[in-house]
């Protein structure tokens, strides 16, 4: 027998269309601040900040500035794979989000790169149930 408990918790939806900024920030799937995914860290920031949307994206393969391949073929199994979290909203947000961010990257131990582009929001919306 499973058993699951799903918390389902109700916010105001956020506003957001055309000219926006995407953050990337790419880090190893194995990076952690006080045994949590550095993802879930980034990821739970950028709600408390208010940020519209984030999502985490888990490579298959990739490196960074240390050119270590980390992969997830079978004979060559990486425990540390790429991880790339992506943040959408508005210039003011998406900037003053990446000052508090950048005052905990660089002091940590963590390899990562940050990037940062405009882009056009197309389409935004809450689902309805």
């Amino acid at each position: 027998m499973v058993l699951s408990t799903t918390l389902i918790i109700k916010y105001k939806a956020m506003e957001l269309s055309g000219e926006s900024f995407l953050l990337r920030i790419f880090i190893g799937e194995l990076d952690k601040v006080n045994g949590t995914p550095l993802y879930e860290v980034i990821v739970y920031a950028a709600k408390r900040y208010g940020i519209a949307g984030a999502t985490v994206l888990r490579g298959i393969m990739g490196y960074g500035a240390n050119s270590v391949v980390h992969t997830e073929k079978l004979l060559t199994l990486s425990n540390d794979l790429p991880v790339v979290v992506e943040l959408v909203d508005e210039e003011v947000k998406i900037k003053g989000f990446l000052e508090s961010m950048q005052k905990f990257m660089p002091k940590s131990r963590f390899g990562a790169l940050i990037t940062l582009e405009r882009v056009n929001v197309l389409h935004y919306e809450a689902s309805k149930d």
